[in-house]
C-alpha cells in the first residue's frame, strides 16, 4: 500500500478511537447534541477502521508466514506458511482495494430522486422519435429497478416521437445510476420517414438532475415571472379550455420552465418549481465545480449535453459508449432497459478516477 494511504488510514483510525473515547465520557452522554454528533462521525468512519484493522492484522500474518519460510526449519510447517502466505496476499491485495474506495467521498445526490429531461436534437421527426425510444428505454429501467415514473411535462409530435419530455424517477439510488446517461445519445438507422432506405444520424440529448428539496434551493418569489396559458396537445387541440398550463422564468438565471399536464394550474406550477429547483441546483453545482482545480475532478466525461456520449447503431446491433470506449451487441435488450452492464462499467470507470485523483492528492499533501 502507498505510504500516503496508509498514513492517511493511521490517522483515521486514531480519529476513530479518540470519537469512541470521547462517546464514553459523562460530559458528552449529557450533551446530546454533540453525542449525536460524534455517534454519526463514529458510524460513518466504523467501516474504514474495521477494515484497516484486518488489513493489518492480515499483513502482520504475512510477515509471520514469511518468517517461519525463512526460518526453514520444518519442510511441512515451511509449505503450510507457504499457503497460508499466499492466501492472505491475496486477502491483503483485496482490503487495499476495499480501502481505496471507502476512503472515496460518497456523492451526496446518489440518493436522491432524478429529474429525467430528453429532448429531440438534430435529425427532425427521426429525432423525435428517438428521444421517445429513450424514454421508453428509461422507463423500462426504472420498472427493472422497483422505481417510479411520473411525467411533469411532455411535448409529442403527431407520428408519436417526443419534442421534450420531462419526468420524475423516484427510488433508492436512482440518482447514482442514472447520472452516467446526461449528454447527446446519438442514433445510426433507416428511419420509418426515409422511403430511400438510407442510414440517417439523429440525436437526442439527455439530462439527468437529482431532485432538490426546498431547503437546499431557496427561490425568492420577487425573482420569478410567471405566466398561465392554455395547455394544448398533440396536433393543436386544446386539452381543456381553462388556462391551466404554467411557464415560470426566474429572472435572475434566465432558466425557463413550462408544465401542462396537469388540469390543475396549482398542480402544474407545483411540478414547475420542481424542475426550476433542480436545474437551478444543477447550475450552482456546475458553477461551484468550475471553481474547482482540474486535478481534483474524477468524473468519467463531463456531463455536458454538447458531449456525444453514446451511439446506438441498428444496422449493426451494437451500442457504443464513447467515454469509456465500450462496445455492447444487444441493441434491442438494451433499449428495452437491460442498462446494468452499460452503467456498472462507467461506474467502474469513474471508480478508478477518483482513486487515481486520491493516489495524486495524498501523493501531493
Amino acid at each position: 500500500m502507498e505510504k500516503a494511504i496508509e498514513s492517511r488510514l493511521e490517522k483515521i483510525a486514531k480519529k476513530f478511537k479518540e470519537i469512541e473515547e470521547n462517546l464514553g465520557k459523562p460530559e458528552v452522554i449529557a450533551d446530546q447534541k454533540k453525542f449525536q454528533t460524534l455517534a454519526k462521525e463514529h458510524k460513518e468512519l466504523q467501516p474504514i477502521y474495521d477494515t484497516y484493522m484486518e488489513y493489518k492484522k492480515t499483513r502482520q500474518g504475512i510477515e509471520e508466514a514469511l518468517e517461519i519460510i525463512e526460518a526453514g526449519e520444518e519442510e511441512e510447517l515451511v509449505e503450510l506458511a507457504k499457503e497460508e502466505k499466499k492466501e492472505l496476499e491475496k486477502r491483503a491485495e483485496e482490503l487495499e482495494g476495499e480501502l481505496k474506495k471507502l476512503l472515496i467521498p460518497k456523492d451526496p445526490n446518489d440518493e436522491k430522486n432524478v429529474i429525467l429531461e430528453i429532448r429531440a436534437g438534430a435529425g427532425g421527426e427521426e429525432a423525435a422519435l428517438f428521444a421517445q425510444d429513450l424514454f421508453r428505454m428509461y422507463c423500462r429501467y426504472a420498472e427493472r429497478k422497483g422505481w417510479k415514473v411520473e411525467i411533469l411535462s411532455m411535448n409529442e409530435t403527431g407520428l408519436g416521437g417526443i419534442k421534450e419530455v420531462v419526468a420524475t424517477i423516484s427510488g433508492k439510488g436512482a440518482y447514482s445510476r442514472l447520472k452516467y446517461e446526461s449528454g447527446v445519445h446519438r442514433v445510426q438507422r433507416i428511419p420509418v420517414t426515409e422511403s430511400g432506405g438510407r442510414i440517417h444520424t439523429s440525436t437526442a440529448t439527455v439530462a439527468i438532475l437529482p431532485e432538490a428539496e426546498e431547503v437546499e434551493i431557496e427561490i425568492k418569489e420577487s425573482d420569478l415571472k410567471i405566466d398561465t396559458y392554455r395547455s394544448s396537445g398533440a396536433g393543436g387541440q386544446h386539452v381543456n379550455t381553462t388556462d391551466s398550463a404554467v411557464r415560470i422564468t426566474h429572472l435572475p438565471t434566465g432558466i425557463v420552465v413550462t408544465c401542462s399536464n396537469e388540469r390543475s394550474q396549482i398542480q402544474n406550477r407545483i411540478k414547475a418549481m420542481k424542475i426550476l429547483r433542480a436545474r437551478l441546483k444543477e447550475l450552482y453545482e456546475r458553477q461551484q465545480k468550475e471553481k474547482m482545480d482540474s486535478a481534483r475532478k474524477a468524473q468519467v466525461g463531463s456531463g455536458d449535453r454538447s458531449e456525444k456520449i453514446r451511439t446506438y447503431n441498428f444496422p449493426e446491433g451494437r451500442v457504443t459508449d464513447h467515454r469509456i470506449k465500450l462496445t455492447l451487441y444487444n441493441l434491442q435488450e438494451f433499449l428495452d432497459g437491460d442498462l446494468d452492464e452499460m452503467i456498472d462499467a462507467l461506474a467502474a470507470a469513474e471508480q478508478a478516477k477518483k482513486i487515481e485523483a486520491l493516489m495524486d492528492e495524498e501523493g501531493q499533501a
